[in-house]
């Protein structure tokens, strides 16, 4: 087999399975980092004193 035969044999096999991973499915360290980047949005703003 050459390195393309195989390179499609894989996608086919991979697209045939059902356990390909998207890219929403990253898991919990994605997770923890979209809650830290909601967290620093919505933390009000230290306003400076003279």
């Amino acid at each position: 087999m050459t390195a393309r035969t195989r390179f499609i044999a894989s996608i086919v096999a991979t697209a045939k399975s059902e356990k390909s991973k998207l890219p929403w499915h990253r898991g919990v360290a994605r997770r923890a980092s979209i809650e830290r980047r909601r967290s620093i949005r919505s933390a009000p703003k230290a306003l400076k004193s003279a």
